[in-house]
């Protein structure tokens, strides 16, 4: 395949990664004020979003077969615009039900856009020949970064929640369904990207158990990195508003840094991927985890926690895409099933924390409640050793 080939499809999958970030992100600053419209404690607020992760953890079975039906492009492009639809209708009737209902669609949806994207992402890479899979995560970060601050701004500009969610979702649906015109066709994807048997779970050959206990530290490392990501989430500006007392218009930026500080260490991952190996850099990820996270308890102030979601969110920036290229290349599994399986296990760390915060931050406080987090940052050190597959790990 032509250089310039690459280039595009390798243009047309960052996009898609930028969509995915965008996309739910420009819910996220709002959601204290959706925890206020339905009157919600910290522990029933943490219940209620739950509500994707079960929809992705229940989704686990199913991308395999919508990506062998229809090709990763198209399973992530037209999952896209089914997924603002579905952000859309959770904001667009106040009530608690349907904004669950919505989230719970949401979830499922983004398990299969997850799926998609990244075994086209790493099919492109396979081609280019070096580390380029960070920097399309960066572009997800992008995406979220842009998703977090068009919340805010139309907090700032009083625009209703529907009309916000919805003028964003038409402008992001449109990206994704742009990009897919320039994605890898169907025909060169499916079979390298997704061994299916035919009731559309992933092939696992006979005597693979050593193979998918291998993977359980893969697990661990991106649970570790997207548990940071989920905090920020969920509760970054709920925890600048009610613990540290920041005005409406500043709560959207604990988000907004984390992600950003993600977004540089994508954007350099692949370099320092390719210099140093997977193994330190994720070593160094987890502690900048441990460091920033572990010094929330004594951030006095917004700005003083602001530098500490921007040190964890450098911090976690390449541990999922590194979990990501050594499940995916595990010894002893069909290319695609330890993507598959990682990133479905990789969602309980998803469906537990919302709860756990939640029913800890009405207990002891939010400060203490996510004093957790450090403790992946640790386990993410301790497993870093399992990247070194191959060879490509140092």
């Amino acid at each position: 395949m032509s250089p310039s080939r690459i280039l595009k499809a390798r243009i047309a999958v960052s996009l898609l990664f930028l969509t995915n970030g965008a996309i739910y992100a420009n819910l996220l600053p709002r959601l204290p004020e959706i925890k206020d419209m339905f009157e919600l404690t910290n522990a029933m607020y943490g219940l209620v979003l739950i509500a994707l992760p079960i929809g992705g953890v229940v989704a686990g079975p199913l991308p395999a077969p919508i990506i062998r039906r229809f090709g990763t492009a198209r399973a992530a492009a037209v999952g896209s615009v089914l997924l603002a639809g579905s952000v859309f209708f959770a904001a667009s009737i106040p009530h608690v039900a349907v904004f669950f209902v919505g989230l719970l669609l949401a979830g499922a949806l983004d398990a299969v856009v997850d799926t998609a994207q990244n075994a086209q992402g790493l099919r492109v890479q396979r081609l280019a020949g070096v580390s380029i899979i960070n920097s399309m995560h960066a572009l997800w970060s992008v995406g979220a970064v842009l998703g977090g601050l068009m919340g805010t701004a139309a907090i700032a500009l009083h625009l209703p929640l529907p009309l916000h969610l919805a003028l964003s979702g038409v402008l992001f649906a449109a990206v994704a369904l742009g990009a897919m015109r320039f994605s890898l066709p169907d025909s060169h994807e499916v079979p390298a990207e997704v061994m299916t048997d035919t009731a559309g779970v992933p092939i696992i050959p006979a005597g693979a158990g050593k193979a998918l206990l291998a993977l359980v530290p893969f697990a661990v490392i991106a649970m570790s990195g997207v548990l940071v990501e989920d905090i920020g989430n969920n509760w970054g500006a709920v925890y600048l508003r009610d613990t540290l007392g920041a005005p409406v218009t500043v709560m959207g930026f604990a988000y907004v840094v984390m992600v950003s500080a993600q977004f540089i260490g994508r954007l350099l991952g692949d370099r320092m991927i390719n210099a140093f190996g997977e193994v330190n850099i994720t070593r160094f990820g987890g502690a900048l985890i441990f460091l920033g996270m572990g010094t929330v308890i004594i951030a006095a102030n917004v700005p003083m926690a602001l530098v500490v979601f921007g040190l964890a969110g450098f911090g976690c920036a390449t541990l999922v895409p590194s979990a990501y290229a050594a499940a995916d290349r595990a010894p002893g599994l069909k290319p695609g099933t330890g993507l598959t399986l990682v990133s479905w296990s990789m969602r309980v760390i998803f469906l537990i924390s919302p709860p756990l915060v939640g029913a800890l931050a009405d207990s002891v406080g939010l400060r203490l409640a996510i004093l957790f987090v450090p403790l992946m940052g640790l386990l993410a050190i301790v497993f870093a050793r399992s990247l070194r597959i191959r060879g490509r790990g140092r």
